[in-house]
């Protein structure tokens, strides 16, 4: 008798290990603070704001967020320093164990710009499905699905542009998931685009992962890759180190300094190019974020 298999992640968590060692917690764009309060009628408030230390452009955003646990509804609604009004409808576990129902739509009124997105998720033992209808960009249809049995996932993702009556887009994904390891392989952009990715927990206070993406569509050859690191110094700090085949060599630091204050700085060298002065920007970046949470 085969054990119960457990509900396999979402077509765009396939990787996220690697992807999140690599991606997260590496602030060296610009400068960015947010602020999250909680009030004891279940909404919470969060206030962010960034600048890019490129464009010096600074962007920011205001959220209010309502949760009723009990009935599995969840409503957002944000606004933006560009003006863009965001809302958001979320409800799970309603209707049906395992179904999830998500409305988000978006509207620019300065520049007349609007979307709305229905999404549809079902996951159950062994598969996890989803379904998105965007109402004005076509309107388009995408599902994926992704089944798991004894660690191992296959899954698939399609676009159908109702309009013009043809798929526009399609990828697939098989991968391995262990309790200290993770191996990925993605066939994107109608399988013109490789990705193959691994990650390791080595040890409880060290892990280390690795991606390459080969385009067959490029106009330069070869295979992009890139390596990277994380290790805990203790229970409120960790550093982050990765660097690709371009020789560029990013570096993360982030330190809880107090319950609910977390610091993090990031530092990004060209290491082919330490001692150049570019016309375009400066040839390294460096940044920090701070995040508030009460």
């Amino acid at each position: 008798m085969s054990l119960p298999q457990p509900v396999p992640p979402s077509w765009k968590d396939i990787g996220k290990s690697s992807n999140d060692l690599l991606g997260k917690d590496y602030p060296f764009h610009g400068t960015s603070l947010e602020v999250k309060t909680k009030t004891p009628s279940n909404v919470a408030f969060k206030v962010g704001g960034s600048r890019d230390s490129k464009t010096a452009a600074i962007a920011g955003d205001i959220e209010a967020k309502y949760t009723d646990k009990k009935n599995g509804l969840v409503f957002t609604e944000t606004w933006t320093t560009s003006n863009a009004l965001k809302s958001q409808l979320e409800l799970e576990n309603y209707l049906a164990k395992g179904l999830k129902l998500d409305i988000a739509t978006s509207l620019m009124p300065d520049k007349g710009q609007k979307s709305a997105l229905l999404n549809v998720i079902y996951k159950q033992s062994g598969v996890h499905t989803r379904g998105a209808f965007d109402v004005f960009k076509g309107p388009t249809f995408t599902a994926d699905t992704v089944f798991g049995r004894d660690g191992f996932l296959f899954g698939a993702e399609t676009a159908y542009n109702v309009t013009e009556g043809k798929i526009t887009r399609y990828a697939a994904a098989i991968g391995y998931n262990a309790p200290d390891y993770a191996v990925t392989v993605h066939g994107l952009n109608n399988l013109n685009t490789f990705a193959a990715s691994y990650y390791h927990r080595v040890s409880p206070d060290v892990e280390a992962g690795a991606k390459a993406v080969y385009d067959t569509k490029a106009t330069t050859s070869g295979v992009a890759i890139e390596v990277g690191t994380k290790a805990y110094l203790d229970s409120a700090a960790f550093i982050k180190a990765k660097i690709n085949n371009s020789g560029v060599l990013a570096l993360g630091y982030t330190q809880a300094l107090r319950p609910g204050v977390k610091a993090s700085f990031g530092l990004a060298l060209d290491t082919q190019r330490l001692y150049e002065v570019s016309s375009t920007g400066p040839t390294h970046k460096v940044g920090a974020s701070i995040v508030f949470e009460s």
